[in-house]
């Protein structure tokens, strides 16, 4: 298993912008994609609170499956069923379920209404995906597990650990998925496992494997036969990437012979961090980087071939991965996008910043207090103006064009946030310039 995790908690493409990327990635050697929709899907009935108002539709989470079938992808779901559930926990109908009150992370595993949410909610997801063979339950990063004071009493009545009362947790959502779905099998992020000694989970009879491996040294999953047939999978550390993207994972990561079961996880943070974090990079600025992580992983190592491939399949004449640079137009999809990004990244800031602090005119006789008395000596003013003026319209037009090029690929609130985030910090200092020169 080869899967590329699409993390949808933020920016989330549009489905005809999947369509362009699906026969990508089975070209560059994934075969599934692993989504975690959060409040993308069209959650019903008692559930609907949890959708963003762009969540996609039934007909898209269809659609998504055919297009992943037509390129030979296995569709796997993501549903968060422990940590990293602000998204539920944010609602006021759903506060009383958390493990510490102040904060939205994590589910208090000792409420009823915990688990009978996460069946309603697993019950939903697994029911649009009939096709997939798999489920992945996440279970990571459960932030204050054990902080809560049911968690204590429980950890004190029970003579316990977090580790014992994780466990717990995990294996009721494994057996309503192994009672309710036969043949369904489990994935889950092995982080939380690292922390809990083999002898306890032999002892809670999560199966044989329990030493994971370290962050940045095997690509590999750990396997533990499980209740389920859960199967905790290896997360990778970043190294540097091509154009302000991150590579995940250590690439001397050994092949898998057929029929093990085994397989990698490309994980990356193709949206935010948790739920109330800002956006990390765009889909399409991070697709040189994932297709270098996908060769890498099908050739065994960084190679020559590798190289080839990744260039050719992506229309770039060469890559320096210590400048983190990519030489030439690009023919993939979201090219343009890349390249804008590439063009803010490097030149927006340190040009409008450079107008703003480096000219002497400005400087000297359009300070802010000027500005703000609105008084200044037309000749000195003259001496700057249409330089400012000039960088004002460039890059007033090129965020037309860049505007245009994301709304193709996103939904309206993410076109915003991104620009709110990386462009108007510094273009509306020259906007305000501009505004009091005129």
């Amino acid at each position: 298993m080869r899967l590329v995790h699409l993390d949808l908690k933020g920016a989330a493409p549009k489905v005809s912008y999947l369509e362009q990327v699906f026969p990508l990635l089975s070209q560059l050697g994934a075969n599934g994609i692993l989504i975690e929709y959060e409040d993308m899907f069209p959650f019903q009935g008692e559930l609907e609170i949890l959708k963003s108002p762009y969540a996609y539709s039934e007909e898209d989470i269809e659609r998504i499956q055919q297009l992943a079938e037509l390129h030979k992808l296995e569709v796997v779901p993501l549903v968060q069923t422990f940590g990293h559930v602000e998204f539920i926990l944010k609602h006021e109908k759903y506060q009383h379920l958390r493990e510490v009150e102040r904060f939205p992370n994590s589910f208090n595993p000792h409420i009823p209404d915990t688990l009978a949410l996460l069946k309603s909610i697993l019950s939903q997801v697994i029911e649009k995906h009939r096709r997939s063979t798999w489920i992945h339950i996440g279970a990571d990063e459960v932030f204050h597990l054990g902080e809560g004071m049911d968690s204590k009493n429980w950890m004190s009545r029970n003579k316990g650990d977090t580790g014992t009362m994780y466990l717990k947790h995990i294996k009721e959502v494994l057996g309503f998925i192994a009672t309710q779905y036969l043949g369904l099998q489990a994935l889950m992020w092995d982080d939380m496992l690292r922390k809990i000694s083999v002898g306890a989970l032999r002892g809670e009879r999560m199966g044989m494997a329990a030493v994971a491996p370290k962050l940045g040294v095997s690509a590999a999953p750990v396997r533990v036969g499980a209740l389920a047939g859960v199967v905790p999978s290896a997360r990778q550390e970043p190294v540097p990437g091509p154009v302000g993207t991150r590579l995940w994972g250590d690439m001397r990561s050994p092949r898998h012979s057929p029929g093990t079961g085994d397989g990698v996880v490309r994980w990356r943070w193709l949206c935010r961090y948790d739920h109330y974090s800002v956006l990390c990079e765009l889909l399409p600025v991070s697709i040189p980087s994932l297709a270098i992580c996908l060769q890498t992983l099908v050739n065994g190592g960084f190679t020559e071939e590798t190289k080839r491939k990744v260039l050719d399949v992506l229309g770039f004449q060469s890559m320096q991965l210590e400048q983190s640079t990519c030489e030439g137009r690009g023919a993939f999809p979201g090219a343009e996008i890349y390249h804008m990004v590439e063009q803010v990244n490097g030149h927006l800031k340190e040009s409008i910043l450079k107008v703003l602090e480096e000219e002497s005119a400005i400087k000297g006789w359009f300070s802010p207090y000027h500005r703000k008395r609105q008084f200044g000596n037309p000749r000195n003013m003259e001496s700057f103006g249409s330089k400012v003026l000039k960088l004002h319209e460039d890059w007033e037009s090129f965020v037309r064009d860049l505007r245009v090029q994301l709304e193709r690929v996103y939904f309206p609130d993410t076109v915003e946030e991104w620009m709110e985030e990386n462009i108007s910090p510094y273009l509306d200092q020259l906007r305000d310039l501009v505004q009091d020169y005129q």
